[in-house]
């Protein structure tokens, strides 16, 4: 209730024939006389003021409260956050959408915090993506209610439940997250602070964000995680990094452990917590940007590598806007898609390739460079494009142009308004790709780059081979071609 509204009703005072006290939506309470439990809408003393809109209007009896949660209609689930305080540190509409519940889903922990066993509880299904729309299948027509860590949106289970069932379905009554909690306990403002879970997933993804003096709050997978993640720092030239384990935030048993990740000694604590890294690097250690454009040496390879200009040039013409899925066939080192998804912790790649010792180079580089979760298929194309999660908003394509099927089939896989890239070095690979730019269009360039070096007692210099680059946009599903993309197909001189 606002403040407005609160100072309203204690002006007005109650009149007779209404409920004195406010009942909150959905809430249950006990009928005396019958011994059943029963649903009551919410009672409002006459004259009661309700602001509708911007107007005030006057009314008695029964009334719809938008400053307090309404129950939620047949079918659609509540997710209610809660954090370590458990259900003393509910909200009011939090608590009455928990008591109206006629099944109770969540982790052990969440759902023992919920006083009462006047309910029936279930824990999440194992697997638990794939189990969730058969366990809420069986609970169709009844009232579910989600139990989740504080804010269920941040690195939680409501966003999995969102993506799965839409956001009609799904209805979010979140609490303070952890993450709110550790930036006050820091002092550090949102828009200056990075976040990255590893809750069920690899510490590696933290090395993406590193930078010299970033701060990052790290959401922990268990009591094991402040020592991995200073290993992970050390490992990276992160080593002098300050790092700050805050324990049960929120609770009764909330404690703050500091030191440094070199130096970091620290004994297991709490499962529950979330570590604050105030990142300091190595003098002999330089800093890798998340722009497209990294370094030779920051990958691991034989030699079969799009080097660092070229590279930057094709993921330039790729688009690696957030969210979109890369192929990168024929992937060598995996560097295209590796750069692919450290623009933005939301992209995601496959990378194909049919050298398995090869694969394993990329799954090295990708951990290393914080992007552990590019997908690795050992295989070569035509043939396995039909088997990759698509289709793809980008496909590189950085060898095998001219073997038959695999420039077809790429530019068919990809989606609407997709883009692709191609390079060849070979007469073979400049003839097919210049038959797709007369057959599509797109762009056609030679990319000849020379670097200075040693030449006798001077300095000359030297040319490295001479790259075809193809790139290619189809139109989008209005028909309308993405800005900058293709010209129409065209005779090629």
């Amino acid at each position: 209730m606002t403040g407005d509204l609160q100072a309203a009703v204690s002006q007005r005072g109650h009149q007779p024939g209404c409920d004195r006290g406010l009942a909150l939506a959905g809430c249950r309470r006990s009928d005396h006389q019958s011994g059943e439990r029963v649903r009551h809408r919410p009672l409002l003393p006459a004259n009661h003021v309700v602001q509708d809109g911007t107007r005030l209007r006057l009314r008695c009896g029964t009334v719809s409260q938008p400053a307090v949660s309404e129950p939620a209609p047949p079918g659609r689930i509540t997710v209610v956050g809660i954090g370590a305080d458990g259900w003393a540190g509910l909200t009011e509409s939090a608590r009455a959408a928990i008591e109206g519940a006629d099944v109770l889903v969540g982790g052990e922990r969440h759902l023992a915090m919920v006083p009462t066993d006047d309910v029936r509880k279930v824990s999440w299904p194992k697997p638990f993506r794939d189990g969730l729309r058969e366990l809420f299948t069986a609970h169709r027509g009844r009232c579910v209610v989600v139990l989740a860590s504080g804010d269920p949106l941040v690195s939680g289970v409501g966003t999995t439940l969102l993506e799965v069932f839409g956001r009609d379905a799904v209805r979010i009554l979140p609490a303070v997250s952890s993450v709110a909690l550790a930036r006050a306990r820091m002092g550090w403002a949102a828009e200056q602070t990075d976040v990255v879970s590893v809750v069920g997933r690899n510490v590696h993804r933290v090395s993406r964000v590193l930078a010299p003096g970033q701060r990052i709050l790290v959401l922990s997978a268990d009591a094991a995680t402040p020592a991995e993640l200073c290993a992970l720092l050390v490992e990276r030239g992160y080593g002098r990094s300050a790092v700050t384990v805050l324990e049960n935030l929120g609770g009764d048993g909330e404690r703050t452990v500091a030191g440094v990740a070199a130096g970091w000694a620290e004994p297991p604590g709490a499962a529950l917590n979330v570590v604050a890294v105030e990142c300091r690097i190595e003098s002999d250690v330089s800093p890798l940007a998340t722009v497209p454009g990294l370094e030779d040496d920051a990958f691991e390879h034989d030699g079969q590598l799009t080097k660092r200009d070229l590279r930057a040039a094709c993921l330039a013409r790729l688009v690696p806007l957030p969210g979109r899925l890369l192929w990168d066939v024929g992937a060598g080192s995996g560097s295209v898609a590796i750069e692919w998804m450290r623009v933005h912790p939301a992209n995601r790649a496959v990378a194909l390739e049919a050298d398995p010792e090869r694969a394993e180079r990329i799954r090295r580089n990708a951990e290393r460079l914080g992007v552990p979760d590019l997908r690795v298929v050992v295989g070569s194309a035509p043939g396995m494009l039909g088997d990759l999660p698509g289709p793809p908003d980008a496909v590189f394509l950085g060898g095998a142009v001219s073997k038959p099927g695999v420039l077809d089939g790429c530019v068919a896989a990809l989606a609407p308004g997709g883009r692709l890239v191609a390079h060849g070095v070979t007469v073979q690979a400049e003839s097919a790709l210049t038959g797709a730019y007369a057959t599509h269009g797109g762009e056609l360039t030679r990319h000849s780059i020379e670097r200075a070096a040693p030449l006798g007692g001077f300095t000359g210099w030297t040319p490295a081979r001479t790259v075809t680059q193809w790139s290619y946009c189809r139109a989008r599903d209005d028909g309308v071609a993405p800005h900058g993309s293709a010209a129409a197909p065209r005779d090629v001189a």
